[in-house]
């Protein structure tokens, strides 16, 4: 028997709990698309809809014709925003760095830490495919950087990255803001996987891109 991994087991149980809350309490606090049968949200990039009867996420790129289920960290920072954000969410329109964030918290847990070590390699000194790849996101330049970018994560809330190439006495840095009110949107574990989608997005899209000007 195939052995089911604890993330897929977690995205169930939550992919259940979203059921349980107010459907049009969602779609009023965010403003969202829906119908009979599905809620409809925008996250960097893709078009998700979730099945209002058994809370299933899907996203797709040509109109829900064809359609690829939610990873783990997709169905987590929707299931959590929708469900569990302030009230009164609100963006500030600026910005700080996930380090700075965890400093804030209470806890001694470093979550996230090292993520985006590393992944800046991919984009070192290829400037013009990295800023076609954010723009392709929704992104408008923004702060500082070789390549700086502010890029919807949802509608109403954006995160920035800051790009710098390497150089003879450092190597490429890939660095990711979030709004200052991240938290009254998700949770604080919640921010570490939204961040975790945004490089794999930026990743993807830019390997597609080498790929397709190849």
């Amino acid at each position: 028997m195939e052995r089911v991994s604890n993330y897929e087991i977690t995205k169930r149980r939550v992919q259940g709990e979203f059921l349980k809350y107010d459907q049009e309490k969602m779609i009023q606090k965010f403003n969202l698309d829906f119908d009979e049968n599905y809620l409809y949200i925008k996250f960097i990039g893709h078009l998700y809809r979730i099945d209002r009867k058994t809370g299933y996420l899907e996203w797709s790129e040509d109109g829900f014709v064809t359609c690829t289920e939610g990873d783990f960290n997709e169905a987590l920072t929707i299931y959590d925003l929708l469900c569990d954000s302030k009230e009164n969410c609100q963006a500030a329109g600026d910005y700080i760095n996930l380090k700075s964030l965890s400093a804030l918290q209470a806890s001694s847990k470093k979550l996230g830490d090292g993520l985006s070590d590393g992944k800046g390699k991919i984009f070192d000194h290829k400037d013009a495919l990295l800023s076609r790849v954010c723009e392709k996101l929704g992104g408008i330049k923004a702060g500082k950087g070789d390549v700086a970018y502010e890029i919807p994560m949802f509608d109403f809330v954006s995160c920035r990255i800051q790009f710098w190439n390497s150089d003879e006495d450092f190597d490429a840095s890939l660095q990711v803001f979030m709004d200052k009110n991240i938290l009254q949107f998700m949770r604080y574990e919640t921010v570490w996987y939204a961040e975790s989608h945004l490089i794999k997005r930026l990743t993807e899209e830019f390997e597609h891109a080498e790929e397709t000007d190849n």
